[in-house]
């Protein structure tokens, strides 16, 4: 198992503010109000205590990828009103969990997957709200549907109970190149709004971190997913 990555909370919550600063900016380049987008803490190998830090400064959504820690800090984190989004790969066999524990999930790339979520929603709780993951820079190394395979999964996936479909998920492909970054989220857009055209009423764009979220910014996101301009450097997961 890991060690937990602990931080001052000082400085969470001074990164948190220059995190939302940055936010703030790129919507008003975009000419959009800072509502318009939605931060997503990634908290994935981080302490309970950098949660709560960064809880105590108004931070309510948190991103995590590995099941087990998520739902110790689920517990831990009780006494908070916070919601919770799972962002990494979904196993079969981990669908129940998530489907009973989370608000969001970001990383749909299969029917099954998400058949599973459906099947294992509570009746007691408001449906799931999801996203498919596209893997819009092709690399084999990523989760993801295929851009030309999303459509059909799309209508699949919007005509499950105990799910809301609301949009789509990417991480390209890193790049410094800003006007590259731009491409990349462009074609995400473009590929929800052709759902939406279809008659999807699709309102969510998850995509941008901490090196990209102006870029994703100026192309429609709506949830920006950032850990280490909050949390600062994760160490390697070791399982």
């Amino acid at each position: 198992m890991r060690r937990a990555v602990r931080m001052n909370m000082a400085t969470i919550q001074s990164n948190l503010q220059a995190v939302l600063g940055r936010i703030a900016a790129a919507c008003k380049a975009a000419g959009k109000p800072e509502s318009a987008v939605r931060l997503v803490a990634v908290s994935k190998t981080f302490a309970v205590e950098n949660v709560r830090a960064a809880a105590a400064a108004g931070q309510r959504d948190f991103g995590e990828n590995y099941l087990q820690e998520a739902l110790a800090k689920m517990q831990a984190l009780a006494d908070l009103a916070l919601v919770w989004h799972f962002i990494g790969p979904i196993q079969s066999n981990k669908t129940r969990a998530i489907a009973e524990a989370f608000q969001w999930v970001h990383s749909v790339d299969r029917e099954k997957i998400a058949a599973r979520l459906s099947e294992a929603r509570p009746a007691h709780l408001p449906p799931l709200n999801v996203c498919i993951e596209v893997n819009v820079s092709g690399e084999a190394s990523k989760s993801g549907v295929a851009p030309d395979a999303l459509a059909a999964l799309a209508r699949r996936v919007a005509a499950l109970p105990r799910l809301a479909l609301r949009g789509l998920m990417a991480i390209p492909e890193p790049t410094p190149d800003p006007a590259q970054q731009r491409r990349s989220f462009r074609v995400v857009r473009e590929l929800k709004d052709a759902l939406v055209r279809e008659g999807l009423p699709l309102d969510t764009l998850s995509m941008g971190m901490s090196a990209d979220l102006e870029a994703a910014i100026a192309e429609g996101a709506t949830l920006v997913r950032v850990g280490t301009a909050i949390f600062g450097e994760r160490t390697r997961r070791n399982t």
